[in-house]
């Protein structure tokens, strides 16, 4: 069965105070529940924020760590769920029932088949 990364984004602008973080937890809590009861669940969980982050890139042959996130964005990456459904529609509705899309949003993308077509062209161009 594909699979499926529901990428959770919050605005970066509005962090979310001790009170509402309190307000949310059942909401997740019971989103967390609905999908393990449609039995579509794999994995999840939430992220630290990006002010702990490091990042890591190759340059000229030398590894550099850079402390804080990637790139200033209106948005972070929060967490994430990773499901399994039959397609793309169905993780669309559980998606649309996320706690965080009334303030933030959620980005729906497969996980990439490396058995599918894409693999197939990858490998016909490794052997070229």
């Amino acid at each position: 069965m594909p699979q499926y990364m529901l990428l959770i984004y919050q605005p970066a602008d509005a962090p979310m105070t001790p009170e509402q973080f309190a307000e949310m937890g059942p909401r997740w809590d019971a989103f967390t529940e609905s999908l393990h009861k449609a039995g579509v669940f794999v994995a999840g969980d939430a992220l630290e924020r990006p002010d702990v982050a490091t990042t890591v890139r190759l340059r000229n042959d030398q590894t550099q760590f850079t402390d804080g996130p990637f790139a200033e964005t209106k948005e972070f990456l929060a967490g994430y769920y990773l499901i399994d459904c039959p397609d793309l529609d169905t993780a669309l509705e559980h998606a649309s029932h996320m706690p965080n899309v009334s303030y933030g949003s959620t980005e729906v993308r497969p996980v990439w088949d490396r058995t599918g077509p894409l693999a197939t062209s990858r490998e016909q161009v490794a052997q070229a």
